[in-house]
């Protein structure tokens, strides 16, 4: 059994999967998902695991060097707006319309269904690499 980290098998190995640009969208509970792009549904019910929790998860784990959110959310979400920017400070960070990041999933490895209740929590993180 794994000792630590994120337990779940099919995000483990997505996580472990992905190279330099690589994206993975963490979403809230009624992000519409692409036909064909990989869902990883984690929600089991309302607010259950929240958005904050996952991304943190992920972020343990994940080298992100840029990511990607609604303009919407600023005004909608901005405590987890600022979540995210605390925790990708180093990050480049990009704001586009909701509707231009529902048509970036289609590209994305796999979109991470939270059970986030909060409209407009999304993000899509580009994975950046190791190297020094």
């Amino acid at each position: 059994m794994k000792e630590g980290g994120i337990l779940h098998p099919r995000l483990s190995a997505v996580v472990s999967a992905m190279g330099h640009g690589d994206t993975l969208c963490i979403a809230d509970a009624g992000l519409p998902i692409p036909p064909g792009v990989e869902r990883i549904d984690l929600a089991f019910a309302a607010g259950q695991p929240g958005f904050a929790d996952v991304l943190d998860a992920v972020l343990a784990e994940l080298r992100v060097e840029a990511y990607t959110m609604a303009e919407e959310s600023v005004e909608v979400c901005p405590r987890l707006v600022e979540h995210v920017r605390r925790r990708l400070d180093q990050a480049d960070e990009m704001q586009v319309s909701h509707d231009v990041l529902k048509k970036q999933t289609r590209d994305v490895r796999a979109v991470v269904r939270t059970g986030e209740f909060t409209p407009y929590a999304n993000v899509i993180l580009r994975s950046g690499v190791n190297f020094t």
